[in-house]
């Protein structure tokens, strides 16, 4: 009876990590959401708010007007988009530690039943 209260608790900790690997991977997609808004949407040249409109970055104009490039915050783009790596790489290995682990949690328990039945 105990191998089953360990069992049970360590299926329990395999969908724990699974969830923490899930939470932090939507973090990451929620920051690469945020970053691809940033590049689908106009804005002004402006900090004051009384700037000429400018287009958005995806936009084949965008490329040709010199006053939009340098007024539009690159290192806050390229700094959203890296802090995203960390979070996308951790909750990719925790989600997939969980996921193996309940795995084989379940694969031992089909096993031990295989041999109770044969033997």
């Amino acid at each position: 009876m105990r191998s089953i209260a360990y069992d049970n608790e360590f299926r329990a900790r395999a969908r724990r990590t699974q969830g923490w690997g899930l939470g932090l991977l939507t973090v990451a997609g929620l920051l690469w959401i945020w970053f691809a808004v940033f590049l689908v949407t106009p804005y002004e040249d402006g900090g004051d708010g009384g700037g000429s409109p400018c287009p958005s970055l995806l936009t084949s104009e965008y490329v040709h007007d010199d006053d939009c490039v340098e007024a539009r915050d690159w290192p806050g783009l390229v700094a959203l988009l890296g802090g995203s790596i960390p979070f996308a790489v951790v909750g990719g290995a925790l989600y997939t530690s969980g996921a193996v682990s309940h795995r084989m949690a379940e694969h031992l328990a089909e096993v031990t039943r295989l041999d109770s039945a044969s033997g």
